[in-house]
């Protein structure tokens, strides 16, 4: 139990590191710095103000992308008859969950596909 709200947690901070207000903190970390602590700022601060801004420009980037992705996907489910509309409930769903969801699936599709050969 205690773990699943650990991941429930990671999964959500990961969310909210995508969002825009990510960057604003950023800034204000940044600004508080310069305010405070400017003779600190070396070339290896720099450098890691610069990979902290860079994976939050990744980290937005990815998330965009995936959820254009799962957008699409959603329609699909929606307009194809035989699909199991319970999958888009995945989206809420932990990581661990998702996987768990991902093996159960491809362990169906081996077994219709062994089904097939042996008709």
């Amino acid at each position: 139990m205690r773990t699943n709200i650990f991941a429930n947690y990671l999964t959500k901070l990961g969310a909210l590191t995508a969002r825009p207000v990510a960057f604003l903190i950023f800034i204000f970390y940044v600004a508080g710095w310069l305010i405070f602590s400017s003779k600190t700022l070396d070339w290896q601060a720099v450098a890691t103000l610069a990979t902290w801004a860079m994976t939050l420009v990744i980290q937005r980037a990815e998330y965009r992308d995936r959820q254009a992705i799962q957008a699409k996907l959603d329609e699909l489910l929606l307009v194809h008859k035989d699909a199991q509309n319970e999958i888009m409930k995945l989206d809420d769903a932990t990581a661990e969950e998702v996987e768990h969801y991902r093996r159960k699936i491809k362990k169906k599709a081996i077994d219709d596909k062994l089904q097939k050969r042996l008709r």
